[in-house]
């Protein structure tokens, strides 16, 4: 028997003689049965009924909602107050760098008080690389209309289809890529939970930011 931190006890699993790790309540039945997240998954206790994980199911939305806006910030401050060292933390902590870039570059062109805790932080991702007033427009729209992440790309893309005056944007040239790798740069965006239009942006600022940087620092070395 193991002891949460919350004081919640659980069997270890069936079959296994090592203990299982503490974990912590998204959810507890009337009964007190708790559904526990451990770091290698979920521990359901029997005759959950549906209300009970349907509510566990939106609990870990939110954490995973969460973390990303956290992780995204988390880096954007190791960049700013630790120079090269922010590196070592990310490789350390075992965190996939490009993935934590993404997150980044979403977490900057979003202030803590723009961002919308009713949208998921892919909600914003879809319109991350539009102008701050823009981003505004297309997020009211999706909260006062509930729309999904896949509702509010279809309307994006759809008015940019249209050619409206207020995108204020222009096409990159025709990028011709093999197979194998455009469905890598999709398997990316997905891990990054944003459209691969979004993905491309964020990859190119991001590679922008690093030439820029290394032209800034040669210029001071000369």
């Amino acid at each position: 028997m193991t002891t949460t931190a919350r004081g919640l006890s659980a069997k270890a699993p069936a079959g296994t003689s090592r203990p299982v790790r503490d974990g912590r309540a998204v959810c507890t039945e009337e009964d007190g049965s708790p559904v526990l997240v451990t770091r290698v998954g979920l521990r359901i206790p029997g005759g959950l009924t549906y209300e009970s994980w349907e509510r566990a199911g939106q609990r870990l939305a939110d954490v995973v909602d969460s973390s990303a806006w956290c992780l995204g910030d988390w880096l954007i401050h190791g960049e700013r107050e630790y120079g090269d060292r922010y590196r070592r933390a990310v490789e350390a902590v075992g965190l996939e760098y490009q993935t934590l870039r993404n997150y980044a570059w979403v977490a900057r062109r979003f202030t803590m008080d723009r961002r919308r805790p009713a949208l998921s932080f892919q909600h914003h991702a879809e319109v991350a690389g539009q102008l701050d007033d823009e981003q505004d427009y297309w997020l009211s729209r999706a909260e006062e209309s509930r729309w999904s992440r896949n509702k509010l790309r279809s309307h994006v893309k759809a008015k940019r289809r249209g050619g409206g005056e207020s995108e204020r944007q222009v096409s990159l040239p025709r990028i011709e890529a093999e197979q194998a790798r455009l469905d890598r740069w999709r398997a990316a965006a997905d891990r990054a939970a944003c459209s691969l239009e979004s993905w491309i942006i964020a990859s190119l600022d991001t590679a922008a930011g690093i030439v820029l940087e290394e032209g800034r620092a040669g210029a001071v070395a000369v």
